[in-house]
C-alpha cells in the first residue's frame, strides 16, 4: 500500500515516530504541501493523510487509485466528503484526542488573565520588583475564580472537560447546548439562549464547531451584552468570532479581556488589530499540540488506517 502524508510536520516535528504507519505500507511524509503540489505528491497513493491540506472534489476525482483519506485532526472540513463518498473513498478523522489539552489551554488563558502571570513575569524581568520597597508588587487588581460564573458554548468533549475544571475551582457553570438539562452534570446549569450566556457570565468559553449558524456568533452586538469585567475565551475555531468587532470591544472597554488560541486566518495577517492589544492574549493554535495529545493522534491515525484495511473502518465520516 502506498501512503502519502501531505503535511506531517505539525503532528510530528521530530519527537514522534512514523514507524507504526510504515509497518502498514510504503510511506512518504512531506512536512508541508502547497496547493499546487497536492496532485503531484498524492498521485498513485492508496491512502492520503492530511491535517490542513485541502482535498477538494476535483482533487479527489483526479486521484483514481485513492481509497482512503485520513484527516489528522478532529475537524474534517478540508476534505470534500460528498465527493469522497461518490468516489467510494473512506474518510476518517481523529475524535477526542486533544480533549484534556484544549480544556487545559482554556484555563491557561483564564488563569493568566485573572492572575496576570505573563504581565508580572515581564515586569519582574524589567526590575519592577527588585526596585520596589514592598515585599510584594502589583499594579492591577487580581481576581479569584471561585464564585464567578463560567459560560460554556458547546458541551461536547472539550466543553464538558472545561466545565469539570471550572467546577473544581468553585465556579458556577452555565452551558449553551442542544443537550437537555437532564443530560448535563448536576453542577452545570442549562442556559435557554446564547444571549443569556453572554449576559449572565463573567467568562464565556467557546467549544462549538464552526458552521453557517455559528460563524461570527461573537459580534459587537453580543459583546455589548457582556459585563465590562467579562472575559472571552476561544479555543474552538477562529471564525466563531468577528475579530474586528472583538478588537473594538477590547479597545473601548466593552469587555475586559480575551484569550484566543485560534484566529480566522492562520497565521494571522500582521495588521490584525487584535495582535497589538494588551488585553488580548493570543497563543498560536497550540491547544491541541501537547506531546501526549499528539501521541494519541498518531496512535488513532494508524489504527484508523489498519481498521480500514481489515475491512472494518472506524471513525468514518464519509458515510
Amino acid at each position: 500500500m502506498k501512503i502519502v502524508v501531505l503535511d506531517g510536520y505539525t503532528l510530528n516535528p521530530g519527537d514522534l515516530s512514523w514507524d507504526a504507519l510504515k509497518s502498514i505500507g510504503d510511506v512518504t511524509v512531506y512536512d508541508r504541501t502547497a496547493p499546487d503540489k497536492v496532485l503531484e505528491r498524492a498521485a498513485g497513493a492508496d491512502a492520503v493523510l492530511t491535517n490542513k491540506v485541502v482535498l477538494d472534489a476535483e482533487t479527489i476525482r483526479s486521484l483514481e487509485g485513492l481509497r482512503y483519506v485520513g484527516v489528522l485532526a478532529t475537524g474534517y472540513n478540508v476534505v470534500d466528503v460528498d465527493a469522497a463518498r461518490e468516489a467510494g473513498v473512506v474518510v476518517t478523522n481523529i475524535p477526542a484526542y486533544s480533549t484534556a489539552s484544549v480544556a487545559q489551554m482554556a484555563f491557561s488563558h483564564i488563569l493568566n488573565i485573572v492572575q496576570r502571570v505573563d504581565v508580572y513575569a515581564d515586569e519582574i524581568r524589567k526590575g519592577k520588583w527588585s526596585g520596589g520597597t514592598d515585599f510584594c508588587y502589583w499594579n492591577a487588581p487580581l481576581h479569584e475564580l471561585a464564585g464567578k460564573k463560567m459560560g460554556i458554548v458547546g458541551f461536547g468533549n472539550t466543553g464538558s472537560a472545561t466545565a469539570r475544571i471550572a467546577v473544581a475551582l468553585g465556579m458556577e457553570v452555565y452551558a449553551y447546548t442542544r443537550k437537555s438539562a437532564a443530560q448535563l452534570p448536576e453542577e452545570v446549569h442549562k442556559c435557554p439562549s446564547l444571549d443569556d450566556v453572554f449576559r449572565k457570565c463573567d467568562i464565556v468559553s467557546l467549544h462549538c464547531p464552526l458552521t453557517e449558524s455559528t460563524k461570527e456568533m461573537v459580534n459587537l452586538e453580543r459583546l455589548k451584552m457582556m459585563k465590562s469585567t467579562a472575559i472571552l475565551i476561544n479555543t474552538g475555531r477562529g471564525g466563531l468570532v468577528n475579530e474586528r468587532d472583538l478588537a473594538e470591544a477590547l479597545e473601548n472597554g466593552v469587555i475586559a479581556a480575551a484569550g484566543l488560541d485560534v484566529m480566522v486566518s492562520e497565521p494571522p495577517r500582521a495588521d490584525n488589530p487584535l495582535l497589538k492589544l494588551k488585553n488580548c492574549f493570543i497563543t498560536p493554535h497550540v491547544a491541541w499540540a501537547t506531546y501526549e495529545a499528539r501521541v494519541r493522534l498518531m496512535d488513532v491515525a494508524v489504527n484508523n488506517l489498519q481498521s480500514f484495511l481489515d475491512g472494518n473502518p472506524i471513525n468514518n465520516v464519509a458515510v
